[in-house]
């Protein structure tokens, strides 16, 4: 099964946008799933249904931590080469939808008709997972 059809599987049993996106890497990193789902759980929604940052961008920003993050607070140039890459992640996204806010990306993409039992988040879910692959 491809990462694509893992996470509209994740997102179609339920689960927020976060979470699907983070638990189908979980395992490439050596993590429990179930500790993912948990820990992720706090994002949906645009972090708790505050309609801030959508949930499929947390995750990604998460994994691309995992990957490419910095554990150094002494190396300077690792920091700005991550936030560099954070920041490229959002323009890429931003560029595809018009935003990275969960309540923006609902009231912009509102026009954008899907069968109704599809939830309407699950092309940014896809698209997440997408970039996080090509990383």
């Amino acid at each position: 099964m491809t990462k694509q059809e893992q996470v509209q599987e994740y997102f179609r049993k339920g689960y927020n946008c976060c979470q699907s996106v983070f638990a189908v890497f979980c395992q490439d990193f050596g993590i429990d799933t179930e500790k993912g789902l948990k820990l992720t759980s706090s994002f949906g929604g645009g972090m708790g249904g505050l309609g801030q940052v959508c949930g499929a961008v947390t995750a990604m920003f998460m994994i691309a931590g995992l990957k490419y993050g910095y554990s150094d607070v002494q190396d300077k140039m690792l920091k700005v080469k991550h936030n560099k890459l954070i920041q490229n992640l959002a323009k890429e996204f931003t560029d595809k939808f018009g935003s990275i806010l969960c309540k923006e990306l609902l009231k912009t993409n509102a026009s954008v008709k899907t069968p109704p039992s599809v939830r309407p988040c699950e092309r940014f879910v896809l698209y997440a997972t997408e970039m996080i692959e090509k990383l």
